[in-house]
């Protein structure tokens, strides 16, 4: 009995020995074999049993902690690797990474929704061995990882094909085939309530997965979910900080830019202000711009050139410098073969044009040193215009003065000075003469000499008058818009006459003096203050003129009515005579012509028709009454033998 009891305790003791040395589990069975052997029965043999279920039991505890330690040990591994900053690929490769070690899983995943949230797309996908998760996507409402987005809690299939318990999408499935995963377990990777996506881990075979390993893996996902959020917010981070960099880079640039263009205005505006020459601002044009340069004036004359532009070439964009005028305005536009024209203004007044070869494409600040180097070119030309600008005027009131007093010089000096001054008085030119009732004289006489300028005329003063002799042929228009002007500058009424035109030099003493005989006819009339022309006084300007035009009096009044009757044989001009004659009686009128009163009466509805219906009101019937008179006296000369408008004949009329 005494042996029975030492083989029991040696059998105890031998388990325990076991137990403490962490031995396998296969080998708790063979001190209970051994003790079986030495004869032990009975209730010994039950006690020795019944420690080797304990030490078994002792066994599984400490190796479940083991593992659990191991576990949380990967966990607090991960948390250090997550703690430091990583791109979000990187992020999502370390929770996979880690996921997969966790279980000893054969594959791990994360899914995340696309951005505009109507699918879920595969990332950093481990262990996998096929090629179909390349851009997966899957349905946003199907599949493992959809219904745990909605229940945000762990789910797990032991074989996922053929699982009914969520709902199936032929992309997912085909991607499990393709990969032989059955095993899937998939926890929400969120940051507090807020799910970000999810973690799945999936094995080849059929198993099912203990709470302790749903419990890491959803533990796991929170520390990774913090991180993804961090690895979030650090995207966006970057990406604003990218942003911004480009943003300063490209302030930095613009700033450089100015800078550029600042050093590069104030050379330009030095070298004008110091004083420099045409051709030495020219030189600096091409050392900045890298390009020859043309600079013309408006009348289309080369200034200043500097590199190799031919001279067929500089004469043909001079002559376009001088339609450069009509655009008003100082942006760059491109020619035909790669050059730049600049047109140039100070205010409205046109100077010039810049011409510079700088290819068919400029970048933006290319265009702006082209407006700076215009700037500059204009100052330039307007110094130089208003250093000759007081002799030219002076020239050009001498010329006028000349043409006003029919003084004994010779025709082709006359006309030889008026082209120095860029004036063609072989062309249809008005006569003009201004006298201001009130204000500054010398503001008048001044925007006088800024209006002949720019319309290419001549301007003096005269008997205290302001004299204007402008290109045009109406001269009834002219002293309208020089009264407008002229009136609205001083603020005070302004009496313009007008005359003419006139092409001739000889000519233009005849319009001043019928221009000067309209201003004096004016204010016997109380017209001060209003503009008119001997042209539209009526007879009145008939008998202003110098040189009596009864045959346009007479079209100007009752032209329509002669032709009318000519063209279809009719006798309003006699209806005219008998109306005038029976002192404005329709009645009487048709006795006279026997004819009915009617056929009077439509007669001059006629006649209003053709001359204006006011034809009747006592100023226009006189008009009307002399002009028939001139016309009669016109058809006896005719009978005559006499020529029509010949001038004896219209002082006669």
């Amino acid at each position: 009995m005494s042996q029975k009891k030492d083989e029991t305790a040696a059998a105890v003791v031998a388990l325990l020995e076991l137990l403490a040395g962490e031995g396998p589990a296969n080998r708790f069975e063979a001190p209970v074999a051994e003790a079986r052997r030495q004869g032990v029965t009975g209730a010994d043999l039950e006690t020795v049993e019944q420690v080797k279920r304990l030490a078994l039991a002792l066994h599984a505890r400490l190796d479940r902690r083991q593992q659990w330690s191991a576990a949380l040990t990967t966990l607090v591994d991960t948390a250090c690797d997550l703690a430091a900053p990583h791109a979000m690929e990187d992020t999502l490769k370390i929770i996979t990474r880690r996921a997969r070690l966790l279980l000893g899983a054969d594959v791990s995943w994360i899914t995340l929704p696309t951005t505009n949230g109507r699918a879920l797309r595969l990332h950093a996908l481990d262990g996998h061995v096929s090629m179909l998760n390349s851009g997966l996507r899957l349905p946003w409402d199907a599949g493992l990882a959809a219904a745990v987005l909605a229940h945000r809690a762990p789910l797990w299939t032991s074989d996922y094909l053929t699982d009914d318990g969520f709902r199936h999408a032929p992309e997912p499935d085909q991607w499990i085939k393709a990969e032989g995963l059955h095993a899937v377990l998939a926890v929400p990777l969120s940051r507090g309530t807020r799910p970000l996506g999810t973690l799945h881990v999936a094995e080849r075979s059929v198993r099912h997965f203990s709470a302790d390993e749903i419990a890491l893996v959803n533990m796991l996902a929170e520390v990774g979910g913090v991180a993804l959020e961090r690895a979030l917010h650090m995207a966006e981070a970057r990406e604003e900080v990218s942003v911004l960099r480009e943003r300063v880079q490209h302030a930095e640039t613009e700033l450089a830019s100015v800078r550029r263009l600042a050093d590069a205005q104030r050379t330009l505006l030095d070298l004008v202000l110091g004083g420099c020459d045409p051709h030495t601002l020219a030189e600096e044009f091409r050392a900045t711009l890298g390009a020859s340069v043309l600079l013309c004036s408006a009348h289309g004359t080369v200034v200043a050139c500097a590199g190799e532009i031919p001279e067929d070439r500089q004469g043909a964009l001079a002559r376009a410098a001088t339609d450069a005028r009509p655009l008003a305005t100082s942006a760059p536009a491109l020619l035909e073969g790669g050059t730049w024209s600049v047109p140039l203004f100070t205010g409205s007044h046109y100077l010039g044009a810049l011409y510079v070869d700088a290819g068919p494409s400029i970048t933006g600040d290319e265009t702006e040193l082209l407006r700076h180097a215009g700037r500059a070119a204009a100052v330039l030309l307007f110094l130089q215009e208003g250093e000759t600008a007081v002799a030219e005027g002076q020239f050009r009131d001498e010329l006028l003065d000349d043409l006003l007093t029919g003084g004994p010089r010779p025709r082709e000096q006359l006309e030889r000075r008026a082209r120095r001054l860029g004036v063609d008085l072989d062309q249809p030119h008005v006569v003009v003469i201004a006298r201001p009732e009130g204000g500054t004289h010398a503001q008048a006489v001044t925007w006088a000499s800024s209006r002949a300028r720019r319309d290419n005329g001549l301007k003096t003063t005269h008997e205290d008058n302001i004299v204007l002799l402008l290109p045009g042929t109406d001269p009834g228009a002219a002293a309208r818009t020089v009264h407008e002007d002229l009136a609205s500058l001083l603020g005070h009424p302004v009496t313009v006459s007008g005359s003419g035109p006139v092409a001739d030099p000889a000519a233009v003493r005849h319009g001043y003096r019928e221009a000067a005989r309209c201003l004096d006819a004016m204010t016997a009339l109380g017209a001060v203050g209003t503009s008119a022309s001997t042209r539209e006084m009526g007879f009145v300007g008939l008998l202003l003129s110098d040189h009596v035009d009864a045959e346009r009096f007479i079209e100007g009044t009752i032209g329509p009515v002669l032709h009318y009757d000519e063209q279809r044989l009719t006798e309003l001009t006699r209806t005219l005579d008998a109306y005038f004659d029976t002192g404005g009686s329709p009645t009487y009128a048709a006795e006279q012509l026997h004819v009915h009163p009617n056929t009077v009466a439509r007669r001059l509805e006629r006649i209003s028709d053709l001359i204006g219906a006011d034809w009747q009101k006592p100023e226009r019937a006189l008009e009307v009454q002399l002009a028939l008179r001139l016309s009669r006296i016109r058809r006896v000369l005719k009978e005559r033998g006499e020529p029509a408008g010949h001038p004896a004949a219209d002082q006669e009329a």
